[in-house]
């Protein structure tokens, strides 16, 4: 006997149909009279487990059914985060209605035992730490809604909170070194002030009988105050300890301004920036800023370069998305990105300077020991940095405390201060155009020796072919010899310096020493180190150039275990000046603005210098550095040199005057007319013989030189009396 077939949709054929709508419309009523019957109860049950968050778990119910009853179950499986995150976000909405106790009573219902969340609300808010587990799930949900965004913000917000963190360390160790600054500075016055007055005390003092009245000073016409007397007279017991110790006091040099330098809107600048590199293409962030002198330099995080291809956009059913007009949707997919490259940055220079309306940006690709690019843009204003502000720096004077060869230079791009050793470099090449200041950095160099150092530590000669840049510093004791103005006269102050390398070289080998450090740690008389300074090093090359390079040659190879160095500048920094010989031996380099970038890459064998902005703007190449840096360098005025050299030629005349000065004297009489560096000399005293008539043409044309040379020759001969010092018109024919 066959069973009937039952089917659902198409009857069957020898069996009956089961009526699925009816049954749904008898369930649907059956409901319904349940819940008229028992509304009040229900209601009841509802409102104490939980509360008006049935509102949510009627909105989920209806989720759920559309998702059940349309079967979109790949919606569960590809927005699963957006689930999660909803469930989240609803447990948390749930637990702050928990908190709520109003206290009515809807259907027999107490809401202030209750809540409005009910007891499944009060579960999820739970008794202790409320809020900390509500904010838990209300910032979980979003989380996990969405992630990236979550990401970024709370990345974002980190950053924030370390750049304030660091912010607020700096201001506190500018307070904490500021506040031991004045609190030193308040023990060593009041500590000053004892000793004065405890001298004062211990002076013995005339009887009043014995006193005679004097007329009171007058200043411009007026009889000065007793505070203007006692301040005169403190500064000249000052000075007068300052004369006795042999320090020049501080107070001879300026301080800085209050207002250094007026700084434009940083923030906008970097905006700017950033827009401009994006108009270029290039993705960049500005993450530091550091504001100097002269120039701001932007620190600049380079970006990514992205690739992308498109990727057609489909339905949750698999089906190709189209938009309104019917054309497929595409998106864009990243599939690979690479680091900005240098170079983008390095060609963009001018154009950048085009949109931050600056005459000239100088980029330095990378920031030695940072991953940045530092783009130097030139401030609205630029400032003087002081040579007292970097001598009175913590850099500079424990610099000072390992050499007595330290020298103030200036302030870096981002305003810290900084010196150099002469004794490391261990000579130094200057070179710029007219008026940049080559002579304003001699200067300071010089003073900054002034300052600290006594004449029995450091000696200097000072040439200075235009006569009128060094001649401040005659009559100081530190001087080895006059200021030298003459050509002739600084060749033989080259060739003494050389003749005192050869004799100290003599002493070190006699001692079993190798350097002048060890040499004055062991011996009862020290030796003072020598500095060399030349203004202007075109002068002599192009009056002697064969004489004066193969000295300052030897001085370079061979000074520094001698303690003698060299500090040579120029104007023309070309290669007949500045010859590969000289260039090889000078590794330390400083270049203020030149005009052409050829002049730039002779000085430092890389662009640059010609966008200085002049006025003390330099690139600093130290020797063991690959690239240069950028310095505002210090300024001092001529007032503050008299000061100086003021104070030297009086302490000069107390303690050591010129004819007690026994290391000048000992400099003076070397031999230098028996030291002959030329080779054709000897050639000339055979063609002297030769020839009765000898002329400088004919030295010219017989041993092919220039006419300087043939014209030095001839005098050396005329002084041996080889040749009759009276001009002769014969020549060879």
């Amino acid at each position: 006997m066959k069973r009937p077939n039952i089917s659902s949709s198409g009857g069957s054929r020898a069996g009956y149909r089961v009526p699925w709508a009816a049954l749904k419309l008898l369930g649907i009523a059956l409901a319904g009279v349940l819940a008229f019957l028992f509304w009040a109860n229900i209601v009841r049950a509802i409102l104490e487990t939980v509360g008006f968050a049935a509102v949510l778990l009627a909105g989920w119910f209806v989720v759920l059914l559309w998702v059940f009853w349309g079967r979109h179950f790949q919606v569960l499986q590809r927005r699963w985060n957006h689930w999660l995150g909803a469930m989240s976000f609803t447990a948390f909405v749930w637990g702050v209605l928990s908190v709520f106790h109003p206290q009515t009573y809807i259907a027999a219902v107490n809401l202030g035992e209750a809540t409005l969340g009910g007891s499944l609300g009060k579960a999820i808010s739970g008794s202790s730490y409320t809020w900390a587990r509500l904010l838990g799930l209300g910032f979980g949900g979003l989380i996990i809604l969405t992630p990236r965004g979550s990401f970024k913000l709370i990345s974002r917000f980190l950053l924030s909170l370390w750049q304030l963190t660091l912010m607020l360390t700096e201001q506190l160790w500018k307070l904490l070194e500021f506040s031991l600054k004045k609190t030193t500075q308040g023990i060593f016055s009041l500590v000053r002030m004892l000793g004065t007055g405890l001298a004062g005390l211990l002076v013995k003092k005339p009887a009043p009988a014995e006193r005679r009245p004097e007329a009171p000073p007058r200043l411009g016409g007026k009889v000065p105050t007793s505070e203007t007397t006692l301040s005169a007279t403190i500064s000249e017991k000052t000075f007068a300890a300052d004369l006795a110790q042999g320090s020049p006091p501080i107070e001879f040099l300026n301080k800085a301004p209050k207002a250094a330098f007026a700084q434009a809107d940083e923030s906008e600048r970097a905006k700017l920036l950033e827009s401009a590199l994006s108009s270029y293409g290039v993705e960049a962030k500005v993450v530091q800023v550091n504001p100097g002198p002269s120039v701001t330099q932007f620190g600049v995080e380079p970006g990514w370069e992205r690739k992308f291809r498109r990727v057609l956009e489909r339905e949750s059913d698999g089906k190709i998305k189209k938009d309104k007009d019917g054309n497929p949707v595409y998106r864009l997919e990243e599939i690979s990105r690479t680091r900005v490259k240098v170079e983008r940055f390095l060609s963009l220079a001018n154009d950048l300077a085009l949109t931050l309306a600056v005459p000239s940006v100088r980029i330095e690709a990378p920031v030695p020991g940072k991953p940045l690019v530092g783009i130097e843009v030139p401030n609205i204003s630029t400032a003087i940095v002081p040579l007292r502000s970097v001598i009175d720096s913590s850099v500079f004077q424990k610099a000072r405390g390992r050499s007595k060869l330290v020298v103030a230079l200036g302030q870096a791009a981002g305003g810290e201060p900084v010196v150099c050793d002469i004794a490391k470099m261990p000579h130094l090449l200057i070179a710029g155009a007219t008026g940049s200041g080559k002579t304003v950095c001699l200067n300071c160099m010089i003073t900054s020796f002034l300052m600290r150092t006594m004449p029995s530590e450091v000696r200097l000669v000072l040439i200075d072919p235009k006569r009128v840049e060094m001649v401040t510093f005659n009559g100081i004791p530190h001087l080895l010899t006059p200021v030298v103005v003459d050509v002739d006269k600084a060749i033989e102050a080259l060739r003494r310096v050389t003749l005192e390398m050869d004799h100290r070289y003599r002493r070190f080998a006699a001692a079993g020493v190798r350097n002048v450090d060890v040499y004055n740690s062991k011996s009862a008389e020290p030796l003072p180190y020598i500095v060399v300074f030349i203004d202007e090093l075109a002068d002599l090359m192009m009056t002697a150039a064969d004489v004066v390079e193969p000295l300052i040659c030897r001085l370079a190879q061979l000074s520094r275990a001698t303690g003698i160095h060299l500090v040579v500048a120029t104007q023309r920094p070309s290669v007949d000046v500045i010859t590969g010989l000289i260039k090889a031996n000078f590794p330390a380099r400083i270049s203020f603005a030149v005009v052409s970038v050829v002049d730039s890459r002779t000085i430092l064998d890389t662009p640059g210098a010609e966008k200085l902005l002049g006025k003390g703007d330099m690139l600093y190449l130290t020797p063991d550095a690959h690239k240069p840096r950028r310095l505002r360098g210090c300024f001092i005025s001529d007032e503050e040199m008299d000061k100086v050299t003021n104070f030297w030629r009086k302490w000069a005349e107390e303690h050591l005057p010129a004819e007690r000065d026994r290391i000048a004297q000992d400099f003076a009489s070397l031999p230098v007319e028996k030291l002959e560096l030329d080779p054709f000399l000897e050639r000339a005293k055979e063609l002297a013989r030769e020839y009765p008539h000898l002329s400088i043409s004919l030295l010219q044309r017989r041993l092919h030189i220039g006419y300087p040379r043939a014209a030095r020759l001839m005098e050396q001969l005329e002084e041996e009396e080889l040749i009759s010092s009276e001009p002769s018109e014969h020549e060879e024919e």
